[in-house]
């Protein structure tokens, strides 16, 4: 039976009739100003049913015929070369749900990769049965209660007791079972939740203005919506003043930007779900606030509003109805509060009285964009330079990595990215095949790492590592950029340097001061943010500041030189006993050593006035420069250069491992440090970790930990001696000099002829290797010149063009006779090498 609605505050939702007028409107306006609308379906399910029934009316008018959305209702911004056409309203304040890509909240988010996915899956598996198993426990304990007081036969009530008290017991180990089960998927996922993509959404085959989030199991959509909740309301807690009571005493006294988005949810029957929602790109905390002050949770908005908790007077209520129309859900919302609300004995904590002011908001809502593929992008960017700009604390990783962003955008925006990738990548497949949108998102995290394939070097091998490596050196180029050369002989005139193309952009995006004023703590700066911008690519996050060191007032200035050979190339160069590959494999390993689910490097530790009191001071560029030095050293215990490659290998593809690592014997593995710990208080082996290899590479019986690192590396290893030269351990070029060199405290040793010798047969196949790679290079070079040759002679004979001079002629076959000669020479040399195989 229909009831009147109770007047109040609260607004209720128009018609559907309402709602197909509004598509209207918005379509022909979209239309009229060239931009592209959201679908159809996101306007009559996801924006009209946000709008009270007044609200409609006051934004629509009739124009030659059809509906348009009044002038004063909408507005056109320009974001970079994008357009983005925003319509003005006031909307339910309990209609938009938090926005999960805030960028106050992304290092609670990992990169969405599949693996991860499913470790989520199991997580949530896991924390189901764990709050069954806790429910057993609990009714288990009542039971042993009972027991105890029951009256009856000795005997009888004893063997009820034991029965009853070893089911207690089997209850809590299942607990306790599961408990640690759910720690370890925890440990996998690094502590942290894969961040959900989403995508422009599609009408027709067309890219829309909306975004369309991946489909999710049910389970997995609830605990998604709880974490990011609850990671923005970590993120909030800095806030000066309580966000709660000032929207509850004054109201909401700013605009928020919100978003049309699709969630798309797979329930447990297999049907699948597929609700419109205003998610809030801009105040994420407003938002989030103002359903605390309704009492309604973010997930009921997404995944549906349980009908219990909005259940109309006299309806029978069924707890198990989900209630999926948001027209239904805020109606029944208004229903009650208003009702609540003309009732005299209502409390003022009562929602119905303490949301009063914030029934309707204000905001602006996405209706239109020129470029819809790219409006993910557009959003995050205008929600970045909306943080950057405000008062409200940050947290250092968010603003680090927002920061970045904006350093990647100041690139493209200035048409620099391609040609600074071009640089800091001379061997690439190819640059002018990058698609820099990909790219962009690739190098920021929000997008997969396949995009920077073009930049990986003929004849390596595309793997997740490879790609990562790709993306680190990628980073350290675009945050340290190289500068040219200073070619101006020196005069006591002042001349102003050429900083090259770059540097002014880096300049520009970060605020810095000029380029002769930049000091220690500019350098300390930039490589805090380019700590934040590479943790990003890793699932288990370190401290950031366990890169301090690394990079100097030097790098910054000159920027960082890298070494351009692949790891393939340097992974042999070490193997071939090349201490300029190893110092430069150390460099690109780095980043792996600080992120990982046992990290070997950690900001600085210990005490600088006695090791008595914290322990061994430990930088991370001592850690960084012990690693180094350990590859030159002959006379270091326990070190040996198969150690330190088998060790190298594991920690550059540990971040790819889905399995956690088994001995070979089949035994449990344990933490180095942690092998004489009661088994109780062990870290659980998770997926990621490293077995610690032994001197001749093979792995053992332990996970190596940090424990292990600093006894197999110790201080005083990265201690070179007074006058062993550079002593510098910054990512740039001081570990080459320290390598190079080899000087350190210890008295060097003579090598005996018969280790010579076995040294020599273990780097010869990594050299021979080296050489084939060469010559296949040089081949390929050749090739690829003679087909430019033969194209251009055809052009000439095709156009008709006259030849070139006669003196750039000779020039060209000079050189090229010149490299004829070397290469006939090489060849005597190779058939000498073939004859001395067969003599060692």
């Amino acid at each position: 039976m229909a009831t009147k609605r109770p007047d109040g505050d609260y607004p209720y939702i128009g018609t559907t009739t309402w709602g197909e007028r509004l598509a209207d409107a918005v379509e022909n306006t979209c239309a009229d100003l060239g931009v592209v609308p959201p679908p159809r379906q996101a306007i009559t399910e996801g924006l009209a049913t946000a709008l009270p029934d007044t609200e409609i009316r006051n934004l629509i008018s009739t124009q030659r015929g059809k509906k348009v959305l009044k002038q004063t209702a909408h507005r056109l911004v320009q974001a970079g070369t994008d357009q983005v056409l925003l319509l003005m309203c006031d909307i339910h304040g309990a209609a938009a749900a938090p926005w999960h890509l805030n960028d106050r909240t992304v290092p609670a988010w990992s990169p969405p990769l599949p693996e991860a996915n499913q470790r989520v899956e199991d997580l949530v598996a896991a924390e189901a049965a764990l709050e069954e198993a806790t429910k057993a426990a609990k009714s288990a304990e009542k039971e042993v209660e009972a027991c105890r007081r029951a009256p009856g036969d000795e005997s009888y009530a004893a063997q009820a007791l034991a029965a009853a008290t070893q089911k207690h017991q089997d209850a809590l180990r299942r607990v306790t079972e599961l408990e640690g089960r759910r720690q370890v998927l925890l440990a996998a996922l690094g502590n942290r939740r894969p961040r959900p993509v989403v995508r422009s959404a599609e009408e027709a085959g067309e890219p829309k203005a909306a975004l369309v989030m991946a489909e999710q199991p049910y389970a997995v959509a609830l605990h998604l919506q709880r974490y990011a909740a609850e990671s923005l309301e970590r993120a909030g807690r800095t806030r000066g003043y309580d966000l709660v009571e000032s929207l509850v005493d004054a109201g909401q006294l700013s605009k928020g930007m919100n978003v049309l988005q699709q969630w798309q949810i797979t329930n447990s029957d297999g049907t699948v779900s597929k609700p419109w929602r205003l998610a809030a790109v801009t105040g994420n905390n407003r938002a989030l606030a103002r359903l605390e002050v309704f009492r309604v949770r973010p997930e009921h908005l997404v995944t549906g509003m349980p009908q219990s908790l909005v259940s109309l007077p006299k309806e029978k209520t069924d707890p198990g109805l989900l209630l999926l129309s948001l027209r239904e859900i805020l109606n029944r919302l208004s229903h009650r509060l208003n009702q609540d609300a003309a009732e005299p004995e209502t409390l003022p904590t009562d929602p119905s009285l303490r949301a009063g002011r914030i029934a309707t908001v204000s905001a602006e809502i996405v209706i239109g964009c020129s470029r819809p593929e790219a409006l993910e992008h557009v959003l995050r960017t205008l929600n970045v330079n909306d943080h950057l700009r405000g008062i409200q604390p940050y947290e250092e990783d968010a603003r680090l990595i927002a920061l970045f962003a904006t350093l990647v955008d100041s690139y493209a925006r200035e048409s620099a990215l391609a040609a600074a990738l071009a640089e800091a990548f001379p061997n690439a497949r190819g640059v002018d095949f990058l698609d820099l949108a990909d790219v962009r998102d690739a190098l920021t995290a929000n997008g997969p790492l396949d995009p920077l394939e073009p930049l990986v070097p003929a004849g390596e091998e595309v793997s997740p590592t490879v790609l990562r490596d790709i993306a680190v050196r990628a980073i350290t180029a675009l945050v340290f950029p190289e500068i040219p050369p200073e070619n101006t002989p020196k005069s006591s005139r002042r001349t102003v340097r050429d900083t090259g193309r770059f540097w002014p952009i880096v300049r520009g995006a970060l605020q810095e001061s000029a380029w002769s004023q930049i000091r220690a703590k500019t350098a300390e700066a930039r490589t805090r943010l380019w700590s934040a911008a590479v943790a990003q690519l890793f699932l288990h996050q370190g401290n950031i500041l366990s890169a301090l060191g690394f990079f100097g007032t030097k790098e910054v200035q000159k920027g960082a030189v890298q070494d351009p050979r692949p790891l393939r190339e340097l992974f042999l160069g070490a193997e071939a006993g090349d201490p300029t590959a190893w110092a430069a494999l150390v460099k690109r390993m780095a980043p792996a050593l600080i992120h990982g689910p046992q990290p070997f490097i950690t900001p600085g530790q210990g005490s600088e006035a006695g090791d008595g009191r914290k322990g061994v001071r430990r930088s991370p560029s001592s850690a960084l420069a012990a690693l180094t030095l350990a590859y030159t050293q002959n006379n270091v215990p326990n070190i040996s250069r198969a150690l330190l490659l088998a060790f190298t290998k594991a920690v550059l593809e540990h971040p790819d491992a889905t399995q956690p690592p088994e001995a070979q014997d089949g035994t449990p593995l344990v933490c180095y440090g942690e092998q004489h710990w009661s088994e109780k208080d062990r870290t659980p082996i998770t997926a990621g970790m490293v077995i610690a290899p032994d001197i001749e590479g093979r792995p053992t019986g332990y996970v190596a930990d940090k424990a292990w690192f600093d006894e197999m590396f110790p201080v005083e290893l990265g201690r070179p001696a007074p006058a062993g030269g550079d002593a510098s351990t910054s990512m740039g070029t001081g570990n080459s000099a320290g390598a190079g060199d080899g000087g350190t405290s210890r008295e060097e040793v003579r090598v005996d002829p018969r280790d010579q010798l076995d040294m020599l047969r273990q780097q010869l196949p990594a050299r021979v290797e080296l050489v084939e790679g060469s010559y296949q290079r040089a081949v390929d070079s050749a090739h690829t010149l003679m087909t430019d040759f033969e194209e251009a002679r055809r052009l000439r004979a095709q156009l008709g063009e006259g030849r070139l001079p006669a003196d750039q002629r000779i020039e060209w076959m000079e050189k090229l006779s010149k490299a004829r000669d070397a290469a006939r020479a090489s060849v005597t040399s190779l058939d000498q090498v073939e004859t001395l195989i067969l003599q060692i």
